[in-house]
């Protein structure tokens, strides 16, 4: 049986619609293969971070610790023995020096007092015995001068002892000194210069009844010997 030109055709086109089927089929397929691989994807995914907020980070591996350093040897350590004992010997020393130069120091300025004081209480019993004098023993109180006295001092005054003498015997003399104020101005290992203050009462003939004095000297002191003694006396207005 042969086909005529319109069967051909209505086969050709049964052939054509079952192709196009058989290609949509295998499409739905591949989408549903897909969609399944989506889906196995998404279910590893959620696992797989389930597991990391699940399970804490590792702590980061501890860093290497330095080396040790390397012990001394001994030489090194010998020598800084060495040093040790060397600055603690001059540690040493210089404590010893300074606690030597208090020492002396101290003594310097112990020292020194003990001048000061000295040269201003020989000053003092000096002024009193010019001050003091009395006409019923005038001669025992200028000797008193003379041996508290030196030098240029003691030559001018011994050599007016006697006329000094007879003036306040003449007189009838009578004064009683008193120092009020002593100071060193300047002093020296042997000398010193001392200003004295000091008051007076003064009886004589001519009608003074303890009438008050005031006498203000510059005295100078000299060592002599052992003792301390008068070598210059000055008025100081």
């Amino acid at each position: 049986m042969e086909l005529d030109e319109h069967d051909t055709d209505t086969l050709r086109l049964e052939a054509l619609e079952a192709e196009q089927e058989a290609i949509a089929a295998e499409a739905i397929a591949e989408a549903a293969r897909a969609r399944a691989r989506a889906a196995r994807l998404r279910r590893r995914a959620a696992v797989t971070d389930r597991a990391t907020v699940a399970t804490p980070p590792d702590d980061p591996p501890p860093e290497p610790a330095p080396d040790d350093p390397p012990a001394p040897t001994a030489p090194a350590h010998g020598r800084r023995r060495r040093i040790l004992t060397a600055a603690a010997t001059l540690v040493l020393i210089t404590a010893v020096a300074a606690s030597g130069y208090l020492v002396w120091h101290h003594q310097r300025t112990a020292g020194e007092a003990d001048r000061t004081a000295e040269f201003a209480a020989a000053a003092e019993q000096g002024v009193v015995a010019l001050t003091s004098l009395d006409f019923s023993h005038a001669d025992q109180d200028v000797r008193r001068v003379l041996d508290l006295s030196t030098g240029a001092f003691r030559s001018d005054f011994e050599g007016r002892a006697t006329d000094f003498t007879t003036v306040i015997q003449q007189s009838k003399v009578a004064t009683a000194g008193r120092v009020t104020a002593a100071a060193v101005e300047s002093m020296t290992e042997n000398s010193a210069v001392v200003l004295v203050a000091a008051t007076s009462q003064v009886t004589n003939s001519a009608g003074a009844q303890q009438e008050p004095r005031t006498w203000r000297l510059s005295v100078t002191v000299t060592r002599d010997g052992d003792q301390l003694k008068m070598s210059k006396v000055e008025f100081v207005p």
